[in-house]
């Protein structure tokens, strides 16, 4: 092995199994924007085409009993965390049999028995929930740890730096995980923040132990997830992890990006998650073809199986609301 070349500390079996998930993830998410421009689902939709490494990274350090907290960009950190594609498409479309049974859609998926305390529409709005939880486990002294999933533009509310210096204080068990795409929905990193290109400056205020990755390499996502997560679950305290990742659509289903240059743009497809690691794989065509051939079959059930879904009734609208 060369001096330049990186150790392998997964098996080509286990990175196969990620390429398998990011591909789910990525064709899911495009059923979904086919979908939602053909009138079929309702309300906004936010993918997170092009950061499926994060999700299926981070997710698959995960240990049995650990929670986190998503963003309005949810669906790929529900799929990869082990929510059945037909429980997110139905609830994308509104039924009953979806995950939050109907009542949340995109921005609202939710599956306590995976670990999944919900995504949040509110930017860095999930993130003291996880501080709580967190909290919760260091004191019951329980081997768990909360992740708290945000993006650039979350650094900049008061809830952000409230939860990390509260969850500093008391030695949490959490990890914030910051997926950094160097947008703020439409604006650039350099126009909200000092440190947009470095956010593990943003943990150095409250003396957290923080760590840099590659978001678009999934095998380095889920080793530095994995030290993360063996930190945090120590009890020293929280960490955070500062991905530096690519979005490679708009903010939202629709979004024109006429604030975006394409040099951007085309800069953000050549760091594709999932063609980098098939190269690395060297994954013939004929795998491909069978690879997609079966990612695609699960996700056109899922739409199906949520078509055929139960629709709420109106006088359920005002279940489950606490005052």
């Amino acid at each position: 092995m060369s001096k330049t070349e990186k150790k392998r500390i997964l098996t080509e079996d286990r990175l196969r199994e990620f390429l398998r998930e990011m591909l789910l993830i990525r064709r899911f998410e495009e059923k979904v924007e086919e979908r939602f421009r053909a009138g079929e689902l309702p309300g906004f939709l936010h993918v997170a085409i092009g950061q499926e490494a994060v999700a299926v990274g981070v997710c698959a350090a995960m240990a049995d009993g650990d929670v986190f907290g998503s963003t309005h960009r949810a669906h790929g950190h529900t799929l990869a965390r082990g929510t059945h594609p037909n429980a997110v498409m139905a609830e994308l479309y509104g039924k009953m049999e979806g995950c939050s049974h109907g009542y949340g859609g995109s921005m609202h998926l939710y599956d306590v028995e995976r670990g999944n305390l919900g995504a949040n529409a509110v930017v860095g709005g999930g993130i003291p929930a996880m501080v709580g939880a967190g909290l919760a486990f260091s004191m019951r002294d329980e081997p768990r740890v909360a992740i708290a999933f945000f993006g650039d533009g979350a650094t900049n509310t008061g809830t952000f730096h409230e939860s990390l210096n509260l969850a500093q204080l008391w030695k949490t068990r959490t990890v914030f995980v910051c997926e950094n795409n160097t947008w703020a929905e439409s604006t650039p990193g350099w126009q909200h923040s000092p440190v947009w290109d470095d956010m593990s400056k943003r943990a150095v205020a409250f003396d957290m132990h923080s760590i840099k990755v590659n978001g678009q390499d999934v095998e380095e996502v889920f080793e530095k997830a994995t030290e993360a997560l063996e930190i945090a679950r120590s009890g020293v305290g929280p960490v955070f992890l500062d991905v530096e990742t690519f979005r490679m659509h708009g903010h939202y289903i629709g979004d024109p990006q006429v604030y975006r240059a394409k040099e951007d743009r085309d800069e953000a497809a050549e760091r594709d998650p999932i063609v980098r690691l098939r190269e690395i794989l060297q994954v013939t065509s004929e795998e491909w073809a069978a690879l997609e051939a079966e990612v695609k079959e699960i996700v056109d059930v899922s739409v199906e199986f949520a078509k055929n879904g139960t629709d709420p009734q109106p006088e359920d609208a005002l279940k489950n609301i606490y005052a």
